[in-house]
């Protein structure tokens, strides 16, 4: 009961304010991802290493990444509907699997790559790292993390696209992100710490 009752305040919600309650969604489920992710890293650190504790900062930004790009997907998504529609018509039964591949063909070769780009330079920016620092965010981070996504992401936006209206896919794409966002927040933490023990070696040479 108290699952359907949430459900229908967030389709009221999304309705009468959707690109609102995409921001606050995206930008909830995107902060618990990295909250995952500094968790396992505070529980997986060796017993000579120091633990990192929690950086509300470094939270509070991937709020922000996740507040400002999920409106955008929301009207990506509402571009693949109109676009590619499942359905000749919407009195036809059987969904057209080719029309499907093209959604998740689309997200794939042409958001996914943008998204990264928007991830990693976002990150940069708020971490007030330099251009050059951000340069090679891009040269360390992108390929991989890229790589990564086809590898995973394929098989969820297609489930996503079939069975989810699309009020829900945004926040279930977000959902299936907590994964995705432990994964990129890792990294990015790792490139930020090769980062700045380049910067500290520099500074002792100096």
């Amino acid at each position: 009961m108290a699952t359907l009752t949430i459900a229908r305040a967030y389709q009221h919600a999304f309705h009468t304010h959707p690109n609102y309650t995409l921001a606050v969604t995206g930008g909830t489920l995107n902060a618990l991802g990295d909250i995952v992710a500094q968790i396992s890293q505070n529980v997986l650190v060796k017993d000579h290493e120091p633990r990192p504790g929690w950086d509300p900062v470094r939270t509070l930004r991937f709020f922000c990444l996740g507040s400002g790009m999920s409106p955008l997907l929301g009207r990506w998504n509402l571009f693949l509907e109109r676009r590619f529609p499942l359905r000749a018509w919407t009195s036809q039964p059987r969904v057209c699997f080719r029309a499907l591949s093209k959604r998740v063909a689309a997200d794939q070769l042409i958001m996914a790559p943008i998204g990264l780009v928007m991830f990693i330079g976002s990150m940069g920016v708020m971490e007030r790292r330099s251009l050059k620092q951000i340069h090679e965010k891009y040269t360390d981070m992108f390929a991989p993390a890229l790589l990564t996504n086809w590898k995973v992401w394929p098989i969820a936006q297609m489930i996503n696209f079939r069975y989810m209206p699309l009020p829900y896919r945004i926040p279930f794409q977000s959902a299936c992100g907590v994964f995705w966002t432990l994964y990129l927040s890792i990294l990015n933490a790792r490139e930020d710490e090769r980062q700045d023990r380049e910067a500290a070696l520099q500074g002792t040479v100096r």
